[in-house]
């Protein structure tokens, strides 16, 4: 019995990480920028295809960026700060690349690398600079808002 139910875990195991493989569209994806929404997220127009444009939010994979709509108003101007550094980002050139692109839990957003038009990472700058955080897709450590 034991047996048997480690051999199904095994095999789930492996069909689970085959379809997490296909979920994946590697890139890059060609991707105007239409709108920073956040420190975190983008509105674009990405060309998957020639002739085939669609628009998209795009949460940029692997930071995480405080909320603009937070309670605290020291999150607040924080979120507002990498808001801000984004659009810098993008300014020069609204042209960018998607790449390891895949589904995020909300429907209509992605979650991508964004590589900007002089090769450099967005989500990278981000957090080099300290606007942002590492994230993984997990749940979130809950902040506290202390007063300074």
């Amino acid at each position: 019995m034991i047996k048997s139910l480690l051999i199904l875990i095994g095999i789930v195991a492996v069909f689970a990480t085959e379809a997490e493989a296909r979920d994946e569209i590697s890139g890059p994806v060609a991707a105007e920028i239409l709108r920073v929404i956040d420190g975190d997220t983008l509105l674009v127009e990405a060309q998957p295809w020639p002739q085939q444009k669609m628009e998209v939010y795009v949460r940029i994979r692997g930071i995480d960026a405080p909320e603009l709509k937070s309670k605290c108003g020291r999150l607040r101007e924080a979120g507002l700060g990498a808001q801000r550094a984004l659009e810098a980002l993008t300014a020069q050139s609204r042209k960018i690349q998607l790449t390891h692109i895949s589904g995020d839990k909300y429907f209509g957003r992605i979650v991508a690398d964004v590589v900007l038009s002089d090769g450099r990472s967005a989500g990278g700058d981000l957090l080099l600079a300290g606007l942002v955080q590492t994230y993984d897709g997990g749940r979130k450590p809950r902040e506290t808002c202390e007063v300074n």
